[in-house]
């Protein structure tokens, strides 16, 4: 389509700068959106191998909780996870993925979270509550990944957008009005010379 301006010799190489910025802005946001997409793969298989893995152990964590659970009464067991005495907080820093900001998650722990008597519990509900605490951490990350699979499918969608917009809408519009003004401006020069040429043969006769 056909922008409107004056077919004159400096809107003619305003285009002409314009479409040079349009295609390096074009090429940039092509290596961006490459870039995300191989990003966005990598985090994608790391997502799934830490999910399964993440799936695995939460089975086998509840399991060891069920069973410890069966050994002791609901009252004792109650009782002996009311009060914890650990304290764990989440501290969320940022990394910066081709001008993404990711967040990473840094699990912290402080105390112990064997907050009862060893007397009346079982020696399963400490490993239970031991794995519990050691996959905390995974679930975490799994929660990072999560966030940073969403954030650059975004920021992807962004970038294909820009990319299209330049490559199928600006260029094609700059390219095809450059070629008009140029062929007005070819138009004009064989009218001015064609009136040269006459005013000379008037002049000789």
């Amino acid at each position: 389509m056909l922008l409107k301006v004056n077919p004159n010799r400096m809107e003619l190489l305003r285009l002409k700068k314009r479409l040079v910025l349009a295609k390096r802005g074009h090429k940039l946001l092509k290596d961006k959106r490459d870039a995300l997409i191989q990003e966005f793969i990598r985090i994608v298989k790391e997502n799934k191998t830490i999910r399964e893995e993440l799936e695995d152990r939460l089975i086998k964590c509840y399991a060891i909780f069920s069973n410890a659970s069966s050994l002791m009464s609901k009252i004792t067991l109650e009782e002996t996870l009311m009060f914890p005495k650990a304290k764990s907080t989440i501290e969320v820093t940022f990394k910066n993925i081709m001008s993404v900001n990711v967040p990473k998650y840094i699990f912290k722990y402080e105390g112990n979270f064997y907050a009862y008597s060893l007397i009346n519990t079982t020696p399963e509900l400490d490993i239970a509550l031991r794995n519990f605490y050691e996959i905390l951490p995974l679930m975490l990350k799994l929660a990072e990944l999560d966030k940073a699979v969403s954030l650059l499918a975004d920021e992807i969608e962004k970038t294909r957008r820009r990319v299209n917009a330049l490559e199928y809408v600006l260029i094609p519009d700059l390219e095809e009005t450059a070629k008009f003004i140029t062929m007005k401006l070819d138009e004009m020069a064989r009218s001015t010379i064609s009136a040269i040429m006459r005013i000379k043969e008037i002049i000789r006769a």
